[in-house]
């Protein structure tokens, strides 16, 4: 029984198909022996990255939240695989066309590796490969749907006698069974080989085998939360585990400790680099910090508050001795992330540090492992770099970094914002006493009044929950007599120079949202 053209179609279809996924498997596990980021898909993503405009990231991020990099991934992988199945169609009448079209595929993901900012020659060697092992894949495949023993894309000879000769681009029966299993093995390897490429990339330090010293400041023990009393009210402190994570990072950058190190340089009169056991033996203080991202909406989820533990910039920067004229701190982290910060911002009392652990464990991979900065009082696009590897000592007019090259503003200051987080939004409850709660933030003012308004009654001060500092959030609470009906919740803040926090709608683009976080909820 002749197959359909619709199935010989299909076959040569998963040839593609098949021939790219088992190249990308094969150039991920290259690049976990070489360098992670330039895995084939990941290399494209990142591209991608920096050239997506701001308002589409915002969008991005807004939509998907923390989910947008497997987002971003998928959507690369899917636009890979159907390039992929056409190639395979291509490959039917036009196999060596297919064959340069897939290596023009790889040749792509090369291009992008090759481009990234810490780029080094053998950051290629990822898309070879992929190339090398998908053409030899989907040749392979070819010649099992065409019997095994002719070359891909040519049929046997029609004899008067033998009317069993095939069309042009026909399988026959034996090739089709050795196909289903060339298929099935690409499909294993690809799956086993990608797997291993996953598990090489794991750093080669965790932070498990880092012993922290005593620092020399420390914080005295932080009061029990809200969250102890009031339910569904954030915690005074985050897990690291819950701790928010928004960067361009599509992998975490592998670093070993051993050989990290970081650089003082630029408008200096002495440059220096320190390693990281020598960074451990500078005095370390304490510090209680909330951080949040600039991309965070009115009453969004990108804040987060924790212990850190590092070393003051200023004493790093004093050691190097900073020339007049420098106006800002250029960082740079191992995957290339450069970010400008204000030199005052690094220099003044709020203790700016380049943090080496947090909630008294050394930091996780996905935070910065093995060290980052942590600047008080700035979103984090402008002080909080991670992975950071170089401090670069120059003016705003001779450099820019990644954020400011998209027109954000050079000055992050955070701006004064109450989140309500609880009741939920749109949720129903019975009448009666209810706690409206949440937290509030005004990061080197500290807050000192939240009020809370029902529907369009009058201002009522809320409970205030424990002071963690200036630098850090703070709970608050306000028992709700509710009465049936739909009810709208605001709340505002008052920071510590006793300045109400702006009514002004602004969306997070170029500074930092602003405005009142209201919701509303029913009650029957």
């Amino acid at each position: 029984m002749e197959p359909t053209s619709k199935t010989q179609s299909l076959r040569y279809a998963v040839s593609g198909l098949l021939a790219a996924l088992t190249g990308m498997a094969v150039g991920h596990l290259v690049a976990a022996l070489v360098n992670p980021a330039a895995s084939p898909v990941l290399s494209v993503g990142s591209t991608v990255i920096d050239a997506t405009p701001t308002p589409v990231k915002e969008w991005a991020i807004q939509h998907f939240g923390t989910n947008d990099k497997p987002v971003l991934l998928g959507s690369v992988g899917l636009v890979t695989a159907l390039i992929a199945v056409g190639i395979g169609l291509v490959a039917r009448r036009r196999p060596s066309l297919a064959g340069v079209l897939l290596v023009l595929l790889a040749g792509l993901a090369g291009l992008a590796a090759m481009l990234r900012p810490t780029a080094d020659p053998v950051d290629i060697l990822p898309a070879l490969a992929a190339a090398l092992v998908g053409v030899g894949v989907l040749f392979g495949l070819l010649r099992l749907l065409n019997g095994g023993g002719r070359e891909p894309g040519t049929t046997a000879v029609e004899s008067p006698l033998d009317h069993s000769a095939q069309a042009p681009g026909t399988p026959t029966t034996t090739g089709r069974r050795n196909f289903l299993i060339g298929a099935a093995g690409a499909t294993v390897g690809a799956a086993a080989v990608g797997s291993l490429g996953q598990k090489l990339a794991v750093p080669p330090t965790l932070p498990s085998s880092v012993t922290l010293p005593a620092p020399q400041n420390t914080e005295a023990a932080l009061p029990a939360g809200l969250e102890t009393k009031i339910k569904g009210i954030t915690p005074f402190s985050t897990p690291p585990n819950d701790f928010y994570r928004v960067d361009t990072a599509l992998v975490i950058p592998r670093v070993d400790v051993e050989s990290w190190k970081l650089e003082i340089a630029g408008d200096v009169d002495k440059p220096y680099s320190i390693t990281f056991d020598e960074l451990l033996k500078m005095p370390m203080i304490e510090k209680r910090i909330t951080l949040n991202c600039v991309s965070n909406e009115v009453g969004g989820p990108y804040i987060s508050s924790t212990l850190w533990q590092g070393v003051r910039i200023k004493d790093l920067l004093e050691r190097a001795g900073v020339k007049g004229n420098v106006d800002q701190i250029l960082s740079e982290s191992t995957d290339g992330m450069t970010i400008s910060t204000p030199i005052e911002a690094l220099t003044d009392d709020r203790d700016a540090i380049i943090a080496v652990a947090m909630d008294g464990q050394p930091l996780p991979a996905r935070h910065g492992f093995p060290a980052r900065m942590v600047t008080p009082g700035l979103y984090g696009y402008v002080g909080a770099t991670k992975w950071v590897t170089k401090l670069t000592a120059t003016t705003y007019a001779k450099d820019t970094a990644y954020w400011t090259q998209r027109n954000w503003l050079i000055d992050g200051r955070v701006k004064t914002q109450a989140r309500i987080d609880t009741p939920r939004g749109l949720a129903t409850y019975q009448p009666g006493k209810i706690a409206i709660g949440g937290v509030a933030w005004a990061q080197g003012r500290g807050i000192k009044e939240v009020e809370v308004r029902v529907d369009n009654g009058p201002w009522q001060k809320a409970t205030l929950g424990p002071d963690g500092g200036t630098d850090y959030w703070r709970q608050w609470f306000l028992e709700w007599d509710a009465r049936t009906g739909r009810h709208d919740l605001t709340v505002r803040a008052t920071d510590g120079t006793g300045a109400v926090q702006t009514q002004e709608r602004a969306d997070p683009f170029p500074g930092g949202a602003s405005g009142y976080h209201s919701i509303v909820v029913l009650v029957s």
